[in-house]
């Protein structure tokens, strides 16, 4: 960790990296301000190469050993805490995301959502969302759930 703070200037550890069990995070545009994508390319390099895997997020470089990953977590945390085996959490529920981490959960999710911030990606996020809100960030997630909440209430 300090290897990369030292050689990528303006990164720093993730504000709520204390919260983190299983992974490291370099913040690369939340708390800090940096050339974004070509940064956060640097830091995934440089973890990478240290024998970690790595998902850039749109604020994060996430890093961390071992096999597991978000869709191997959901799926198995939805099969132990609450009874949803892999085929119902694709059908029944739905995924909202915003950068290329969130890709394998793309492909999973039959309802799957981004917001419009996946499009400043190009081809790091494959799979795409099913479907692509035409708000960014915050105001794509309201979009969405303002959608969800309107077409419960049908």
């Amino acid at each position: 960790c300090e290897a990369v703070l030292a050689q990528v200037p303006g990164v720093a550890v993730s504000a709520d990296q204390p919260y983190r069990a299983c992974d490291l995070a370099i913040d690369f545009a939340e708390d800090v301000r940096t050339d974004g994508l070509p940064t956060a390319d640097r830091v995934a390099e440089l973890l990478s190469h240290a024998g970690m895997r790595v998902k850039i997020s749109s604020i994060h470089v996430n890093a961390w050993f071992g096999d597991h990953d978000k869709l191997s977590t959901t799926r198995q945390m939805a099969a132990e805490e609450f009874g949803i085996d892999a085929q119902a959490l694709s059908r029944d529920h739905l995924y909202l995301g915003d950068s290329p981490n969130d890709a394998p959960m793309f492909g999973f999710f039959e309802r799957s959502v981004g917001v419009a911030n996946v499009l400043d990606y190009g081809g790091r996020v494959d799979p795409m969302p099913a479907y692509v809100c035409d708000r960014r960030s915050g105001a794509g997630f309201a979009q969405a759930l303002n959608h969800v909440i309107g077409y419960a209430a049908k």
